[in-house]
């Protein structure tokens, strides 16, 4: 990472109790040259350890780590803590942690850091982490659909507190989530700790600057068929499992740029709620290589060009996590605006 490349941000988020703390001190511990980001300090219980010393908003940590609460926003946050970063005021921290509150729903911090230009020009998502408790992981995914919407925009899930769980509920947990975000690997962490590559390196753009990286990001084999994935879920599953649907739709022929456009804005504008989490390599025709785009619900992420296909199969692929929204409906919608044949693995007729 050269000077000029804006700082990576991960977005650290879980459901109340499920272990972001103890990840959280961990991590401090671990990457030095970090800025932790948290709504108030007195809810988020660092180890006192580890303070150096204390300047109104701000906390100097061990390793070279600032730690700073949110005020109001998190653009101005982010403003101030860059400036005094530029200012030699801080230690010049080379990535930011943004922890979220237990019942937050991640899609408006995103929302702030792709959207504000100024920001975006100095800071770039890395990935969102979310931690999910195995002995109560159960009984949250029933009851609040936030702890459901971290779960389907996460791009590394952290299962804690196994030790506690019985390993029937562990295996049973695994599944479920591996069925509301198949593209989220997994990871077990026993009292917090873990090795720091775990959590960096999730994002776009990584993936983007190295084309054979963009599947493994992608991973559309773990996605059902539009087709295959009818509204209402599997008998028995929870009920807000129940209105959760994961599937991929695939597009034979290049699409039209400007009716892709449409249909997606038609999504995040109109349906915004429903539409959980999407990501896409297309072939745009009035392009010569992939485009790679992203969003979480209404928060569209700027596309990304590929020099190269990563593989032989140049066809689009989408997948969706969806909240009570057909899959069969947006696979047309897809199809009918940006004039492509589906492949009919891919979509429903």
């Amino acid at each position: 990472m050269t000077s000029h490349d804006p700082l990576p941000v991960t977005l650290l988020t879980g459901f109340l109790g499920s272990g972001k703390t103890t990840v959280l001190n961990h991590l401090v511990r671990t990457l030095p040259r970090t800025a932790i980001l948290m709504n108030e300090f007195g809810e988020v219980a660092l180890d006192h350890q580890l303070l150096q010393k204390m300047d109104g908003p701000l906390a100097l940590l061990s390793g070279g780590c600032v730690c700073c609460t949110i005020s109001g926003s998190l653009s101005p946050t982010l403003k101030n803590l860059w400036m005094a970063r530029q200012k030699g005021d801080i230690p010049a921290f080379e990535r930011v942690i943004i922890e979220t509150t237990g019942i937050a729903d991640p899609a408006p911090v995103l929302d702030n850091l792709l959207h504000d230009t100024w920001v975006r020009a100095r800071f770039r998502l890395d990935g969102v982490v979310t931690t999910v408790d195995a002995l109560f992981g159960m009984a949250q995914l029933d009851q609040h659909v936030e702890a459901v919407k971290q779960v389907a925009v996460a791009d590394r899930l952290l299962l804690t507190k196994t030790d506690l769980a019985p390993i029937e509920t562990v295996a049973a947990l695994r599944e479920r989530l591996a069925t509301l975000n198949p593209a989220a690997d997994i990871v077990t962490v026993t009292h917090g700790e873990l090795d720091p590559a775990t959590i960096q390196n999730l994002g776009l753009w990584n993936a983007a600057t190295r084309s054979q990286d963009v599947m493994r990001w992608l991973k559309p084999q773990r996605y059902q068929p539009a087709s295959a994935s009818p509204l209402g879920g599997k008998p028995g599953t929870a009920l807000h499992d129940a209105r959760i649907q994961a599937f991929s739709v695939v597009l034979d022929a290049p699409l039209d740029r400007y009716g892709l456009q449409s249909a997606l804005s038609m999504l995040t504008s109109f349906r915004a709620e429903n539409l959980l989490r999407f990501k896409a390599i297309v072939n745009l025709q009035d392009a010569p290589t992939p485009v790679v785009l992203h969003g979480v619900q209404h928060v569209l992420y700027p596309e990304a060009t590929l020099d190269a296909w990563p593989d032989d199969d140049h066809r689009s692929r989408f997948v969706f996590i969806v909240r009570d929204l057909d899959p069969a409906f947006v696979a047309r919608l897809l199809s009918d605006f940006s004039g492509a044949a589906q492949d009919r693995a891919g979509a429903a007729p």
